[in-house]
């Protein structure tokens, strides 16, 4: 797609800060993307935040001066802008960031492909293909205030859109929130953690790794952008044989897993509760509400028992990781950032519609939830430990049926 200059900050300038957004908005990530995030959030880092580095590189250095030498020097600073905001305000906002934006059409394609899964394919021609312009009122029911432009599939693509969810859905299973991958995330998160704080405490030595080394000097000034920047999936791989010498023993046996391959143990807690609590066949919809309010309370206080076990057992490295989550595929109207974050159908002589109200199944969806605990194979009493707090809250709640 070919951008195009124009001056006087029309149609064309909002096309091309889009394009320009939908190519960058990701730069800023760190080492191991998300899972890097998690470990920011946890510790108050503003620099672990993409959204956040992002907007600095964008606004300043190379970047601003490659939009600056086509577009004019406040090109950069307009798409930081259209970065940073928490929902779309017009149809060039939602190409960047919306539940049907270029980022998810780009990378549901590609992860689907890199990592070998067979299914969540979408049909991306036929999207494509099929999207058109419309106007979608905004207000409430009881006052409209208008209306405004925005992506709309034709009805022709109603199916292929129901696909396009149905996939984001079982990506999160199959790939994303996969054990493994999540198991290795967890190994990561928990030695990055570490070390920031054996960093801080003045105690660098045991980290097994030299005091200049990239994820030290950020740990020692976590504000700098270039410190920030320095940090990158090779760093961290190249590291592993110093981080599984470390005199802190978290550390070395952690990293000395991931050197090796050696993920811990998995127990799907959240699964195993399901199995015993999950309504039978041919249950009233009274009866399966309540079973899933009984395997939620459930999860919620196993979660709470493992933690306080952990909180009084001294164990180094800790004996069992704890991994939730929780991740909605499609957000209705009501709960969503309006109506340019929706996917907006038409549907031939009735008008447009959100695509929930249209599917079925998409409006059935549930988000994804996952509660897994991570256990060393040769630690038989924290895994004895986990299931007998299972067992006694499946229990529990098995007594409160009626």
């Amino acid at each position: 797609m070919k951008i195009i200059n124009d001056a006087g900050g029309g149609v064309t300038h909002k096309q091309d800060v889009a394009l320009a957004a939908a190519l960058v908005h990701d730069v800023g990530h760190g080492m191991f993307s998300h899972a890097f995030e998690e470990v920011g959030s946890e510790l108050k880092l503003k620099m672990a935040k993409h959204e956040h580095v992002s907007d600095i590189l964008i606004r300043n250095g190379e970047i601003r001066e490659a939009f600056k030498a086509e577009l004019g020097s406040g090109f950069a600073d307009d798409v930081a802008e259209l970065i940073s905001r928490r929902g779309p305000v017009d149809l060039y906002d939602a190409v960047v960031s919306s539940q049907f934006d270029a980022d998810r059409l780009d990378y549901m394609q590609r992860d689907r492909l890199m990592t070998g899964v067979q299914n969540s394919g979408i049909d991306f021609t036929w999207l494509i293909d099929n999207l058109e312009l419309g106007e979608v009122p905004v207000g409430s029911d009881d006052e409209q205030s208008g209306s405004v432009p925005t992506f709309v599939l034709g009805p022709k693509a109603f199916h292929a859109a129901e696909t396009y969810v149905l996939s984001l859905f079982h990506l999160y299973p199959t790939v994303y929130f996969h054990k493994a991958t999540r198991g290795a995330e967890k190994l990561f998160s928990t030695i990055i953690l570490r070390m920031f704080r054996l960093v801080r405490d003045g105690l660098i030595a045991k980290t097994g790794v030299p005091a200049n080394h990239p994820i030290v000097l950020f740990a020692l000034d976590p504000e700098n952008i270039e410190r920030a920047t320095a940090l990158d999936d090779a760093v961290f791989w190249g590291s592993l044989p110093l981080l599984a010498n470390a005199e802190d023993p978290l550390i070395n046996r952690f990293a000395d897993r991931l050197w090796n391959r050696r993920l811990l143990k998995c127990l799907d807690v959240y699964q195993h509760i399901a199995a015993h609590l999950g309504a039978k066949r041919g249950s009233s919809p009274d009866a399966v509400r309540d079973s899933k309010n009984r395997i939620e309370r459930a999860t919620v206080s196993v979660k709470e028992a493992i933690e306080d076990w952990l909180s009084t057992d001294r164990s180094d490295p800790p004996r069992l990781l704890i991994d939730s989550a929780v991740r909605e595929p499609y957000k209705l109207f009501d709960e969503s950032k309006g109506a340019l974050n929706q996917i907006s159908i038409r549907r031939k002589g009735s008008g447009i519609f959100d695509m929930a109200e249209l599917s079925p199944v998409v409006a059935a969806l549930e988000p994804f939830r996952l509660l897994r605990i991570y256990y060393s194979e040769d630690d038989k009493d924290a895994l004895k430990f986990a299931l007998k707090v299972i067992e006694e809250n499946e229990n529990k709640e098995s007594d409160h049926v009626c």
